[in-house]
């Protein structure tokens, strides 16, 4: 399935790939408030993990996706993107 393919008003995820600050276990870090000049926790590397397709822009081939392991939010190109499957919600 393709990015442009699916269907609106569904939802849908996606395996994804994305640069930003791991820590030593390789899971996302966030820094919050840091001072002027105060190191980011972590190192820069390539996250790998499946999301829940937020938005999808046409225009730019972007897509927002809700990571599952984490909750947050990362922005990544369609070409980071793969497996983009339907969602099935179970409670």
């Amino acid at each position: 399935m393709d990015l442009k393919d699916i269907t609106v008003g569904e939802s849908w995820a996606c395996k994804f790939s994305t640069t930003t600050f791991l820590d030593e276990q390789g899971e996302p870090v966030q820094a919050k408030n840091l001072a002027l000049g105060q190191q980011h926790p972590g190192m820069p590397g390539e996250y790998e993990s499946l999301g829940v397709i937020k938005i999808r822009d046409l225009e730019t081939k972007m897509v927002t996706v809700v990571d599952t392991k984490t909750q947050r939010e990362f922005s990544v190109p369609w070409d980071n993107c793969w497996d983009v499957d339907t969602v099935e919600w179970v409670e």
